[in-house]
């Protein structure tokens, strides 16, 4: 909706009180690796699910000013969020895969963590947590829940892979040379 040709501007605050996320982390400092957790949410509304894993990122890494998610994947794309008494910008890309978060951090910091999809069972979803937390880590989001079993979601995940293959990446398709 605009008035006078401008887009309002619409803040969005969570009706319930934040909830304990499912989070494992590597410790604070280790950049090593790919990931630096991961958060499995117990369903695709982001204004459930994301005020709780705020204020844990908050009191881990420092504060939040950015939030960058898939486009695809949450029931809700809400621009600006209230927690806490601030306000964040979330920003929904199509060339973000949907099983990464990437929170900025104050100081230019950020945290990327894998998005475990909600519905997934238990043991298949600790098992992808522990990977992502995991120090010595060198596995990308999405080879992750494909390496404990996920399926990615449908048309998630599949615009980076797009892009390779029109670029000439896809040898499978390449003839054979005798």
């Amino acid at each position: 909706m605009t008035l006078n040709g401008t887009p309002r501007r619409v803040t969005t605050i969570s009706p319930t009180p934040p909830s304990t996320p499912r989070l494992r982390m590597q410790p604070t400092g280790s950049r090593r690796t790919l990931l630096d957790g991961g958060w499995w949410p117990r369903s695709t509304d982001p204004v459930a699910e994301l005020p709780g894993l705020i204020l844990v990122i908050d009191r881990l890494h420092g504060p939040i000013t950015r939030l960058v998610l898939s486009s695809a994947g949450w029931t809700d794309h809400p621009r600006r969020l209230g927690v806490a008494g601030r306000l964040l910008r979330f920003g929904y890309f199509t060339s973000q895969p949907a099983s990464l978060l990437t929170a900025l951090i104050e100081d230019s910091d950020r945290v990327d963590l894998l998005v475990v999809p909600p519905g997934t069972a238990k043991r298949t979803a600790d098992a992808a947590l522990a990977m992502a937390a995991s120090s010595d880590n060198r596995v990308h989001a999405q080879d992750i829940l494909h390496t404990v079993g996920i399926p990615a979601p449908a048309g998630a995940d599949h615009a980076a892979q797009d892009s390779w293959e029109g670029e000439g990446g896809d040898l499978t398709a390449a003839p054979r040379v005798p």
